[in-house]
């Protein structure tokens, strides 16, 4: 039996093989876990890759910003499921005009939009999941260190910081029913996200050199399993934390 066993699961922000998020759906499964997947947008992308994993799962539409689709997701998504012991948040967006050193320049509507989708959807993710949560459930968000400021990461990196104490609050306004929240902050990794980043392949290189356990950043799985260990019983009693899968780049000074 698989640590995920019996568990019913939610993942959104399965794109690509590449996504972080698929490898999740996948480990899940394959430690028993029943997954939903949710999508935005190229939906019969999403639909051609759900069926490349395990088990092909349900794949049910999600705009985070739209306030219609997520007030009908826990009756969308008790049609697959009776409940939830687990979210997966790996939803993240900023306009190109709002990174590669755009800082200074970027408007408010980049900046909001960035925010948006990027930070406040995970409240509005936890919100319109609450429902189907069962006592002890988990909610994983996906982080990149936002303690320092990194080069073209721009309104990102303000987005991930805040992403950061939106979980910390979650979890404050959570626990009493039982629902733990935390994330987990992964190194560079070839993502299609990370392709919309200007200078992404800059990280690539100080990470690899900097971090004491090395760094590739075409190996998605230990960020994944990382995802899926937070999902399972084996963390009861941790909630607000972020789990870095960074190969200990961030302990690490000059």
């Amino acid at each position: 039996m698989g640590i995920l066993a019996g568990k019913q699961i939610l993942v959104t922000g399965v794109l690509t093989t590449d996504s972080i998020a698929f490898h999740v759906a996948r480990l899940a499964q394959e430690q028993g876990a029943e997954v939903v997947l949710t999508g935005f947008g190229r939906m019969s992308l999403v639909e051609r890759i759900a069926k490349r994993l395990p088990v092909p799962p349900p794949v049910l539409e999600l705009d985070v910003t739209d306030e219609g689709q997520c007030a009908s997701l826990a009756e969308r998504v008790r049609a697959h499921v009776d409940g939830l012991d687990g979210v997966v948040h790996a939803i993240g967006f900023a306009p190109e005009a709002a990174l590669g050193g755009n800082f200074l320049n970027a408007s408010w509507a980049d900046v909001s939009t960035a925010l948006h989708i990027s930070t406040y959807s995970m409240q509005a993710l936890a919100t319109a999941t609450m429902p189907l949560l069962r006592e002890g459930a988990s909610i994983v968000g996906l982080d990149f260190d936002a303690t320092v400021s990194w080069s073209a990461y721009d309104w990102m990196g303000v987005a991930k910081a805040g992403l950061e104490s939106c979980s910390r609050y979650l979890a404050r306004h959570l626990g009493p029913r039982g629902v733990r929240v935390n994330l987990v902050a992964a190194g560079p990794l070839r993502t299609v996200a990370a392709k919309g980043i200007p200078g992404f392949e800059d990280f690539e290189h100080t990470w690899h050199s900097r971090a004491p356990l090395g760094w590739k950043a075409t190996e998605i799985e230990p960020a994944a399993r990382a995802c899926v260990g937070l999902l399972s019983d084996w963390f009861p009693a941790t909630t607000g934390e972020i789990v870095h899968a960074d190969g200990g780049y961030h302990a690490m000074g000059d």
